[in-house]
């Protein structure tokens, strides 16, 4: 919870060209009367417009570890939606790798059972890999939701990606978070 009592939303992107709409989630959350703040990593940050969000959120937006000693400037997530995730950020996250600040995050929110919404984005090749499907699968029974698969957010042909952006599944994303068997937040 903020210092007004809203619930927090960390929105964590990485580097597909999906973050670019990012603000879609913001709205969402926004709408429903929880406060965001957005985290993305180093890749993440080239496809977002960090000054736009961090006026539209109210809060910096995050993509590097805080300095050892300072407070951190954003509140405690109550919750956090990854999306898009890439494959890259999805096998590193399975193996606890904390590299960057939104791994870093993520693995420690499956240890403090954060409630977390997971959308990787990536092609049919790439989630079919075998490190990257035991990466799903092994995420999912630690507790976190994974919105990946035809009837969710069926993966594209190798070279496509840039023709199914419209139908990033954010709307998805959200309402996954009130539906996380973790979730303790009453949003109302």
């Amino acid at each position: 919870m903020n210092d007004q009592g809203a619930p927090v939303l960390y929105a964590i992107v990485t580097g597909s060209p999906a973050a670019r709409d990012v603000g879609t989630l913001v709205d969402l959350a926004h709408a429903d009367g929880w406060d965001v703040c957005v985290i993305a990593s180093p890749y993440g940050t080239r496809f977002i417009d960090v000054e736009a969000l961090a006026a539209h959120t109210g809060h910096p937006v995050r993509s590097e570890y805080k300095d050892p000693g300072t407070p951190d400037v954003l509140p405690p997530a109550d919750a956090m939606i990854v999306a898009p995730l890439t494959g890259n950020s999805l096998a590193k996250w399975a193996a606890g790798i904390s590299d960057t600040l939104p791994l870093g995050l993520l693995v420690e929110a499956v240890g403090k059972k954060i409630p977390v919404i997971a959308v990787p984005y990536s092609n049919q090749a790439q989630l079919g890999f075998p490190a990257l499907q035991e990466a799903i699968h092994k995420l999912s029974t630690w507790g976190v939701t994974m919105l990946v698969g035809d009837e969710v957010n069926k993966p594209h042909a190798p070279g496509t990606g840039a023709n199914h952006l419209a139908r990033f599944p954010w709307e998805s994303a959200w309402r996954a978070v009130s539906e996380h068997p973790w979730r303790t937040v009453d949003p109302a």
